[in-house]
Formats: structure tokens, C-alpha cells, sequence
């Protein structure tokens, strides 16, 4: 063999495998149903038929800002970006010297051209430098959504970028239009005309939402005080309200990490998810991660701040998962903090005790030592929901029966929902569905650390998108399940099948053990879930079949 053969084979044997992705977990026109039983899927950087998305921006001729951000951003996320230039900049790391708006007839011409070839799923601003571009740009959007981006000034400093009649544009025109706008907190209280610090950045959010947009994500919205070591996004959105979290970065010897570009990636990532399907909440959790790991891996390039640099591994690197706060949690208290931190670090936590295995789940009171004593299972969970007959009396009893019954097994005992009634009939393992752990009330959420700081009580939570996952860590469960994994009848739901793909992503990502539930009735899907990295599989109708009735009790 050859010495140029060798370094080949070298090379080849030492490649990254192809990134774990994970895919919409609600209906999207744009989101294809996924095989449950594909163990990987597809990278999208290896998607033949990417999504196509136009970024209305920009030129940077230093490289960072702009479309030139946009296109690295884009690249990361594997989708086709379309470069409509609205303004060339004469600019440097250390501001912008000089901003030419183009002619909007040559805004028209671009947009025009794209339109009879490739129409877009969606439209991205950035820099837009006049009103009439913002004329030009609506005239030829079509149905395409609209992610925007407020480029109001740079960061760096130096010539201006809105004008009063762009800014009557922003306000009257982009944002009652947009599904999502993305303002760092000068940008948020310029387009409220509201003066600077009078209002914290959740109030700013919901002001904006009040002007129009669908969804605004406040970038950078974090006071010096309230961050404490973290970076922080609030998302205001009709899914999802909530602090967005992850660490926060610096450069070399404390200085500040290379951010140019920045907003630009975030704008540009959230805009390639919605192309590809996901909600926009799910949306925004990637486009930080995306943005967190582009920053954390940004260079230099000039004296001043340099680009950042996006990588299409950003999307498993488990380092990137934010936490995500409750949308009555407009000020996070120290302990809040701190448990996203020791999320966030998990070097500080200590290790997981969660049994490998299998999960039952039953209704069935009179069912639970059966299960237990069966030696199938390592977890049984008593599930009864309120309904017709179903009062306070009866589920004291059927949980007091339970705790009773499963006394001295080696098998976890968990209780769905009803905590305080759980926890008053001596229940120390807790399950909560996402609807009642999401409708916790802020005391609801105190009372339940409390009781798990001072006594031990084990919590696990259910999640099925990827918002719903972050929110999840930031409670620091002892497990997360993931699901529904293949079409199940025992409970409606609104989200796709997330299959052994997803489930192998949440394994990777979640940091904490997650635990795969929904349309497992045969060995093959639970053997299968765990080879995907779940540390537990949930079994409901397949349980029972495994245990005969009148068995052991």
C-alpha cells in the first residue's frame, strides 16, 4: 500500500461518525412520518433534497455578520440558503464603517428570480437598510414563514442601519407578519420605544407578542446578577414560555468569547428548523444550541471580536442541551439556578440509581405485587387517572394498597400524578405525565424539590419534544421517558411516533436516564429500545400478558 493510501485509510478509519439528529415530534407540512423502527436517521447535512430557505440580509466584508454568518449557520443545519443581498457593508471586527442600502429594484430582481425557482419554506431577515426593501420582500414572500431578525445597529459600533421609516416598517409591517422574531434586549425596547432597563426582558417579550408576533425569543436577555455563569434566552411562544439555559462563555483569559455574527446564526438556525419542520420552540432550542456551539468554537479574525464557527455536530453534542425554565418563572431563584447548573456541569451531580430493565404500568392496584414478584419487571408504576368513580377516597386507597403491597421488594414502585396524595400515603417514587408536571404552580414545583432534597423522593417525567426535554432537565429528574416510540390506543396524543431513532437521541442528550414508553407489545421493541440506549422500556398491555393472572402476590 501505497504512503498516500495509508494516510487515506488513516483518515477514513478516524472519521466522526455521521451526527445523530432528531426529527419533529408534532405534524408539520414539512415533517415526513418516520419509520419507528430505523435505529439512526438520515443526517440532514446528507439530505438529498434539502430544504430551501432565503436569508433578505447583509454583506459583511470582514467575513463575520451577515450572510456570511447566515451561510455557515445554514450549512450547519443542511439546508439550502438563498443569499438576497439588501446592503453591502464596508465593515471590519471593529464596526461597520459605511452601510449602501441596494436600489430596491435590484432587492426586486433577486427575489423575483428566486421566486420561479426556488420558493422558499422560509424567509429570514437581517440587515435590511430601507423600508422599500421591506416592500420588496413582502410582495414576494408568498406563504413562507418569516423569522426576523432586527438588525437595528451593530454591537461593534459605527454607521447606522434603521432609519425612522425602516423602524415604522419593522413595527407595522415584519412583525404582525412574523412567526418568530429574534431581538437582543436593545433591539426589543428600540422597537417598543420604551426606554432602556425600564422593563425586565420578559415583559418585553410579551409586549412584542402584543404587536403581532407569533413568537419572539429575546436573545442575550440575562442581567449580570440573574445569569450567574449562564447564558440566557427568554422564549415567549404559544407552546412554550420560558428561560432558555446554557453556560455561559468566554474567550481566553476571560476575555469575551468570538461572538460576531451571533444573532445572525441564531436567526438563521431557528429558520432552518421551522424548514425542516419542527415547532418553533423546538425551533429556538436548536438555534441555541447551534449558536452555544459556533460560539464556544468561534476564532479570531482581525482585533476585535471574531465569527463564529457552526459545525453540523453541534445537534449530538450533549454539552449544547439547554435547560428550560416555566413560564412563571420570570426570575429564577438561587435554587433554580444552581440545579441548572449542576444539570448543566454534570460533573458536579452524582451518578445516576436508576435499575436498568423493564417498566410496567398498570391500573390495576391489585396488580402491582404480582408484577413486582413476577422478576420481569424493575420498575412497576400504579396509574389511575381521574374519571367518573374515581375520587380522592378511592385513589388514597388504591395507592395506600400498593405502597403496602410493594413493601420490602426489590422493584421501584412509581405513582402517576396524584403526588401529594402519594407522598401523604408514604409513596417515594413519583411519576408526573408532561401536562401535570407542565401546570405545576410555582409553590407545586417548591413543595415537590423540598420534599425530593430533604427526603429522598424519586421523580420521573415524561417528554415528547424537544422543549418539553429541556424543561424536564432543568427539574432534574431521576429519568425522562421518551414517547410515544410506535402507534399506541391507550392514550390520544398529538405527537408522532418518535421511534428507536428519537429514542436513541434523547439517550444521547437528555443526560439523565430515559426511559422509552408507547406501543411496546412485543420483545423485539423492547430488546430494541434498550440496544438504543434507553435505560428502561415501558411495558402496558405486554406487562399483563407477561403475568399470568393469580400470579405470585
Amino acid at each position: 500500500m501505497s504512503e498516500r493510501e495509508n494516510r487515506r485509510a488513516s483518515a477514513a478509519g478516524s472519521a466522526l461518525p455521521s451526527p445523530l439528529v432528531p426529527h419533529p415530534s408534532l405534524p408539520s407540512p414539512w415533517a415526513e412520518a418516520v419509520d419507528p423502527d430505523l435505529a439512526v436517521l438520515t443526517p440532514w447535512t446528507e439530505d438529498p433534497s434539502p430544504p430551501v430557505i432565503w436569508s433578505v440580509a447583509g454583506t459583511d466584508s470582514g467575513g463575520g455578520a451577515g450572510l456570511s454568518a447566515d451561510t455557515r449557520a445554514a450549512a450547519a443545519m443542511g439546508v439550502h440558503l438563498c443569499p438576497v443581498v439588501a446592503a453591502v457593508t464596508a465593515q471590519h471586527s471593529l464596526g461597520v464603517n459605511a452601510v449602501f442600502p441596494l436600489p430596491a429594484n435590484q432587492v426586486r430582481a433577486q427575489l423575483s428570480a428566486l421566486r420561479q425557482d426556488l420558493p422558499p419554506r422560509v424567509v429570514k431577515t437581517g440587515l435590511l437598510a430601507s423600508a422599500a426593501t421591506v416592500d420588496a420582500l413582502l410582495a414576494q414572500r408568498g406563504d413562507a414563514l418569516l423569522v426576523v431578525d432586527p438588525v437595528l445597529g451593530a454591537s461593534a459600533g459605527g454607521a447606522a442601519f434603521c432609519d425612522d421609516s425602516l423602524l415604522s416598517a419593522y413595527r407595522h409591517q415584519l412583525m404582525p407578519q412574523a412567526a418568530l422574531i429574534t431581538p437582543n434586549r436593545r433591539e426589543a425596547e428600540r422597537l417598543l420605544g420604551v426606554p432602556a432597563g425600564h422593563l425586565p426582558v420578559p415583559e418585553l417579550a410579551a409586549m412584542l407578542r402584543g404587536r403581532g408576533a407569533q413568537a419572539v425569543v429575546v436573545t442575550g436577555g440575562d442581567d449580570a446578577a440573574l445569569a450567574d455563569g449562564l447564558s440566557l434566552d427568554w422564549l415567549d411562544s404559544p407552546l412554550a414560555t420560558g428561560w432558555i439555559a446554557l453556560p455561559r462563555l468566554s474567550g481566553r483569559d476571560g476575555a469575551p468569547a468570538h461572538h460576531h455574527g451571533s444573532g445572525c446564526t441564531f436567526a438563521t438556525a431557528a429558520a432552518a428548523a421551522l424548514a425542516r419542520g419542527f415547532a418553533v420552540a423546538d425551533a429556538v432550542i436548536l438555534a441555541k444550541m447551534l449558536t452555544w456551539s459556533a460560539l464556544r468554537d468561534g476564532h479570531a479574525a482581525g482585533a476585535g471580536p471574531g465569527p463564529l464557527r457552526p459545525d453540523r455536530r453541534f445537534v449530538d453534542d450533549p454539552r449544547a442541551m439547554p435547560v428550560m425554565g416555566f413560564g412563571d418563572d420570570t426570575a429564577p431563584d438561587r435554587a433554580t439556578l444552581t440545579r441548572w447548573r449542576e444539570v448543566l456541569w454534570p460533573a458536579s451531580r452524582r451518578p445516576p440509581t436508576f435499575a436498568g430493565g423493564l417498566y410496567a404500568i398498570t391500573d390495576r392496584p391489585e396488580r402491582v405485587a404480582a408484577m413486582a414478584l413476577s422478576g420481569r419487571f424493575e420498575h412497576v408504576q400504579l396509574r389511575i387517572k381521574r374519571g367518573t368513580g374515581v375520587d380522592d377516597d378511592r385513589l388514597r386507597t388504591a395507592i395506600r394498597d400498593a405502597v403496602r403491597d410493594m413493601a420490602g421488594r426489590s422493584s421501584t414502585l412509581w405513582i402517576n400524578d396524584h403526588w401529594r396524595l402519594a407522598l401523604d400515603e408514604g409513596a417515594r417514587a413519583l411519576h408526573l405525565g408532561q401536562e401535570d408536571w407542565a401546570g405545576l404552580a410555582g409553590e407545586d414545583r417548591e413543595a415537590l424539590w423540598q420534599r425530593r432534597a430533604r427526603h429522598g423522593v424519586r421523580l420521573g417525567l415524561s417528554s415528547h419534544s424537544l422543549w418539553e426535554l429541556c424543561r424536564a432537565r432543568g427539574l432534574a429528574p431521576d429519568y425522562i421517558a421518551c414517547g410515544p416510540l410506535w402507534p399506541t390506543t391507550t392514550k390520544d396524543m398529538p405527537w408522532l411516533r418518535q421511534g428507536l431513532a428519537q429514542l436513541r437521541w434523547w439517550s444521547r442528550m437528555a443526560g439523565v436516564p430515559v426511559v422509552g414508553i408507547g406501543g411496546v407489545l412485543e420483545d423485539r421493541q423492547w430488546r430494541a429500545g434498550l440496544a438504543a440506549g434507553a435505560s428502561a422500556m415501558c411495558l402496558v398491555r405486554a406487562a399483563e400478558a407477561m403475568v399470568p393472572q393469580g400470579g405470585p402476590g
